[in-house]
C-alpha cells in the first residue's frame, strides 16, 4: 500500500477560515460583488451603481444599489406585482413583464434625479444605449448585477435589461444573450431585432395562445383560463404591452389602486385614506412599577375581578385595627 499524506490533520483545522454566512448559504458571489463595488481611491466616497435583478416564482424584482462601508443603500427599486397599476394583471413574470418593470425602474431614477434621458419611445427591439448630452448631466450610470442567476441567452433578467437601457439609463452590455442573437458561420454573435421586439410585446405567449387553441382547447382552456375571463386574446397582447408602456412612461410614480391589498391581494371594500388606526402596543410609552400595577388594577376592575394587591391590603388593614 503506497503512502497517503494526510491533509486534513490538526494543523489544516488550526489554520482553517470560515467562508462569510451568504457564501455559506449560496447566496452572494463574493467573487463578482468585490468586483461590482470595487471603486478607486481617487474616487472615494463616490458610489459606485448596480442594477440588480431577481426573478422569484411570483415576482421580478428590479433595484439600484450602492455600497457603503457597512452595507448597502437602496436607491430606487420597481417590482413586477406594480405593474397593476398601469394595465397589467396577467402574465407577470414573463419576458414582457420584465421589461416592463426595468422600464418602471429606469423612469423613477431618472425622476429621481431630474434627468431628462427619454431612451427609446418607440420599441423596435435594435440595441440602445444612451448617449450623454453635451451641454447637461450625464446618464445614470449602474453596472448590472445579475446574482447567482444564470446568464442564458433569453433570460428574463436580460428583458429587465434591455427595459432600463431603454427608459433611459446607462448600463453597459452587447447583445449576445437577448432573445434570438447567435453565433453565425464566421463565429461572430448576431442579433435578431424582430425576435427581440417579439418577446418585448409578449408574442412568443400569443404564438402558445395559438397553438393550443388549434391542437387541444382543453389545455387552452386550462393554461389561460384567467386570460380567457379577462377577456385577453393572443392578438390583444401586443396592445395591451403598448399602453403599460405608455402608462409607465406618463406617471412612473402612480399610486396603488384602494381595492388593492399587499402584493397580489383585493380588498373587500375601498381602503379610507382617512382612517386613524389604533397605536400598536409596542408605541406606547415606559411606564414605571407604579404605574404597570395601577394598569392591572384597572383591567382586572373592568373584568370584574378583585386585584391581588386590594386583598392584601385589606387583610392588612383588618390586622392593624
Amino acid at each position: 500500500m503506497g503512502f497517503i499524506k494526510v491533509i486534513k490533520n490538526k494543523a489544516y483545522y488550526k489554520r482553517f477560515q470560515t467562508k462569510f454566512r451568504r457564501r455559506r448559504e449560496c447566496k452572494t458571489d463574493y467573487y463578482a460583488r468585490r468586483r461590482l463595488i470595487l471603486q478607486d481611491k481617487n474616487k472615494y466616497k463616490t458610489p459606485k451603481y448596480r442594477f440588480a435583478v431577481r426573478v422569484t416564482n411570483k415576482d421580478i424584482i428590479c433595484q439600484v444599489f450602492s455600497a457603503d462601508l457597512t452595507h448597502d443603500v437602496c436607491i430606487a427599486s420597481a417590482y413586477a406585482h406594480e405593474l397593476r397599476r398601469y394595465g397589467l394583471t396577467l402574465g407577470l413574470t414573463n419576458y414582457a413583464a420584465a421589461y416592463c418593470t426595468g422600464l418602471l425602474l429606469a423612469r423613477r431614477v431618472n425622476a429621481k434625479f431630474k434627468l431628462d434621458y427619454e431612451g427609446v419611445e418607440e420599441v423596435d427591439g435594435e440595441d440602445f444605449n444612451v448617449e450623454g448630452a453635451d451641454d447637461g448631466p450625464a446618464p445614470f450610470k449602474a453596472n448590472f448585477d445579475v446574482g447567482l442567476h444564470r446568464t442564458t441567452t433569453g433570460a428574463k433578467i436580460f428583458g429587465a435589461l434591455k427595459g432600463a437601457c431603454d427608459g433611459g439609463l446607462d448600463i453597459p452590455h452587447n447583445e449576445r444573450r437577448f432573445p434570438g442573437s447567435g453565433k453565425t458561420e464566421d463565429g461572430d454573435y448576431e442579433a435578431d431585432p424582430e425576435m427581440h421586439k417579439k418577446y418585448i410585446f409578449a408574442g412568443h405567449v400569443a404564438d402558445y395562445m395559438r397553438h393550443l387553441q388549434e391542437n387541444d382547447e382543453d389545455a387552452y382552456k386550462r393554461q389561460f383560463s384567467r386570460y380567457i375571463k379577462a377577456g385577453l386574446k393572443a392578438d390583444d397582447l401586443e396592445a395591451l404591452y403598448s399602453k403599460v408602456h405608455a402608462a409607465i412612461r406618463k406617471d412612473p410614480a402612480a399610486k396603488r389602486d384602494k381595492m388593492h391589498l399587499g402584493h397580489f391581494g383585493t380588498r373587500k371594500t375601498a381602503k379610507d385614506d382617512k382612517a386613524v388606526y389604533p397605536k400598536k402596543y409596542y408605541n406606547r410609552q415606559k411606564q414605571n412599577r407604579k404605574q404597570r400595577h395601577n394598569r392591572i388594577r384597572q383591567k382586572l376592575g373592568a373584568r370584574g375581578v378583585e386585584s391581588v394587591y386590594v386583598k392584601e391590603r385589606a387583610a392588612l388593614e383588618a390586622e392593624a385595627q
